[in-house]
């Protein structure tokens, strides 16, 4: 193995590391605490000026060791704007952002193997960058520095979703990620396909 692959290897280890330990810290969490964070950070969110002026966002469907979300998509569409939701591409890094039509739709939609709901396949809905591209990006992820980097769960969607929006009129989208505190950390190790984030909006109190 070259010098380069020993370093990707090393940087492949150390983000494995970090997972677990990320991980760990999530789960050590109690249910209320991680609402009581989730409310801070959606106070933050609600009240960012980059989220105000926005009128197409992009906004994930949480899991449980996640910054909860359906406040937030509540708002979405108490304010008038459009929502966009992933759908991910089985057995691939493939994901588009799909029109959604309400907050309530969420709950009829199909669950996938990650216990998290999206549209399904075969369902013909507006994807965000066919039309009118998108404004924001909240962003999920394990782990984040203050520098920006993210430590995604390995599989690329999100990485590779920012590298289409570039190809849109409209450009990249700025990038809002919702972290509990115990998800930040001193330096998260990236490679050159990881794009960095915006801003990580997180309990600094």
């Amino acid at each position: 193995m070259d010098s380069q692959g020993t370093n990707m290897a090393a940087l492949w280890a150390a983000k494995k590391a970090l997972r677990l330990d990320l991980k760990r810290r999530v789960a050590a969490l109690s249910d209320a605490e991680k609402r009581r964070q989730t409310a801070a950070v959606s106070r933050r969110l609600l009240a960012h000026p980059k989220y105000q002026n926005c009128q197409r966002v992009a906004v994930f469907l949480s899991m449980s060791d996640e910054i909860q979300t359906e406040d937030i998509i509540k708002d979405v569409f108490q304010c008038g704007k459009q929502c966009f939701i992933p759908r991910y591409k089985p057995r691939s890094n493939h994901m588009d952002m799909v029109k959604l039509s309400s907050a309530e739709e969420i709950h009829n939609l199909p669950l996938t193997s990650w216990n998290i709901h999206q549209p399904a396949e075969d369902v013909l809905l507006e994807e965000a960058l066919t039309t009118g591209g998108l404004d924001l990006i909240l962003m999920p992820g394990l782990g984040f520095d203050k520098h920006g980097n993210r430590l995604g769960r390995g599989k690329g969607y999100y990485d590779t979703y920012l590298e289409r929006c570039l190809k849109h009129p409209k450009g990249k989208p700025y990038t809002i990620a919702l972290a509990f505190k115990e998800q930040i950390c001193d330096l998260v190790p990236v490679t050159e396909s990881d794009k960095p984030i915006d801003e990580v909006l997180y309990e600094t109190s």
